[in-house]
């Protein structure tokens, strides 16, 4: 349901971007608007995706402290550039790159969970 929500929201801030934003910013904050929109989009798809590899035997810890990571990244990395565009307030900037940390931690976590996977055995 994050996932989802996620990106229902994404594609919401990707309409307003186009439509709403487009007269009333630079073309630089635009694709700045653009940026968050599109990692915000990648990281509720890889949300989703957590779900079902929930029932692949990963590690339910791992894929959630993911999950975590992606969410909290995109609160941080995301919700920084929206904010940076739509208002004054410069000093979330800084913001920005824990953000991507965080994604990075994320991606780390999900590759650590699909490689401790139980092997797959055969049936026969």
């Amino acid at each position: 349901m994050v996932g989802a929500f996620f990106a229902l929201t994404a594609v919401m801030a990707g309409a307003f971007g186009a439509h709403g934003l487009r007269s009333l910013v630079s073309d630089r904050s635009l694709e700045v608007f653009q940026t968050a929109v599109t990692y915000q989009m990648y990281h509720a798809i890889a949300l989703v995706l957590i779900t079902l590899l929930s029932g692949y035997g990963l590690s339910k810890r791992l894929l959630g402290l993911s999950a975590g990571f992606f969410v909290i990244g995109i609160g941080l990395f995301s919700g920084s550039l929206y904010t940076l565009v739509l208002t004054d307030i410069s000093w979330v900037g800084p913001i920005t790159p824990v953000g991507g940390l965080c994604f990075m931690i994320g991606w780390t976590l999900l590759l650590a969970a699909g490689a401790r996977r139980p092997p797959h055995k055969n049936r026969g």
